[in-house]
């Protein structure tokens, strides 16, 4: 069964998509997006709406956006093909608080050269957005580039976690 829930907060209206549960009873998360998310979720028939099977998944983001948070203890739902899972894996690897370039992901999954577009192709269609931190790859430059909801709110997400340099 596939559940949802609407999640406020500084970014705009999150939607929370998730399935089944872990062995401690937790719902896996299957989809975190924001308004105006390139290729975001939308509430499918059939989708339960059931924000009790997120409060903890709630509860921390809201730690995560008033700065007392730098890690999610969440389970997620897999997805995506095993290329893609192996950049979203490197994704989870950053530190809050750093940036990695494009370039650095592609190597990290064996990918260098020519496979950095199929990384930024994969970071593009992460589910997981904030949770699963690909607003953590900029440029090789230095330079904020891509984000499915938009740059400013890529800046925002590094701006709390002070990666941003002025």
């Amino acid at each position: 069964m596939t559940v949802y829930a609407y999640v406020e907060g500084p970014l705009g209206e999150m939607l929370l998509v998730g399935r089944g549960a872990d062995e401690g009873g937790r719902t896996a998360l299957v989809s975190l997006s924001l308004p105006g998310q390139k290729g975001a979720a939308a509430v499918e028939d059939g989708w339960r709406h059931a924000p009790e099977a997120f409060e903890e998944i709630a509860a921390q983001l809201g730690e995560y956006f008033a700065g007392r948070r730098d890690r999610f203890d969440i389970p997620f739902a897999d997805s995506g093909t095993d290329f893609q899972r192996r950049v979203w894996h490197a994704l989870g690897e950053i530190p809050y608080g750093s940036t990695v370039s494009y370039g650095d992901i592609a190597r990290q999954v064996g990918s260098s050269g020519a496979g950095v577009r199929a990384v930024g192709t994969a970071i593009g269609r992460n589910p997981l957005l904030v949770v699963r931190p690909c607003h953590r790859v900029i440029g090789a430059d230095g330079s904020l580039r891509g984000y499915a909801a938009g740059l400013e709110r890529k800046e925002r997400l590094l701006g709390l976690e002070g990666a941003l340099v002025a």
